[in-house]
């Protein structure tokens, strides 16, 4: 099945429905936040006043992200006020047009993971699952959209700078190396 969705052109019609539904949802949601206002500090308050329990023994479930919703995103909540919006609406024009595909769809998944931790589920589980399927069908999530065009040029991009098959030294030059003297 996972060699379907990441090969077949029909898998590819059936991730452009998906794509294009998940797509919008994080679109529309980006650009209500952006265009109303949007102000996380609320949010941020009640996953830190209200975090994720364990009922039987009352420790938190993920200590570590209440910690860091406390003591980074709290004082920052300006900084994720832009963030959150801007990246829920880029997350939907990549998934709509099919551009950078896979990132899109990864960076919705960490998302909605994110929005889970600090215990909301609303339609997250089922916008984890949709995104899922996109982000393991890989490039074929892409391939009737933008992908098409953009990722052989991202490839050709990067294999510009290789030369028999080795990548180049980072600040180096691509001269083949001398062999080392016998001593």
């Amino acid at each position: 099945m996972l060699k379907w969705v990441k090969e077949n052109v029909y898998g590819a019609w059936l991730l452009l429905i998906v794509r294009l539904y998940i797509g919008y949802e994080w679109a529309t949601a980006g650009w209500h936040k952006l265009t109303a206002g949007f102000d996380a500090t609320g949010f941020i308050k009640g996953a830190v006043t209200k975090p994720l329990v364990d009922k039987a023994t009352n420790e938190l479930i993920y200590p570590t992200y209440t910690a860091f919703l406390e003591h980074f995103a709290l004082p920052n909540a300006k900084l994720f006020n832009i963030i959150i919006p801007l990246g829920e609406l880029l997350v939907g024009l990549g998934l709509i047009l099919g551009a950078l595909t896979t990132a899109a769809a990864f960076f919705g998944l960490l998302m909605n993971f994110m929005f889970m931790f600090a215990g909301t589920v609303s339609t997250n589980p089922w916008m984890l699952l949709l995104g899922g399927i996109v982000f393991l069908a890989g490039a074929n999530a892409g391939r009737i959209g933008a992908d098409h065009y953009v990722m052989p040029y991202i490839r050709n991009l990067l294999n510009r700078n290789n030369r028999n098959g080795k990548p180049k030294a980072l600040g180096g030059d691509n001269r083949k190396p001398t062999p080392a003297a016998h001593v």
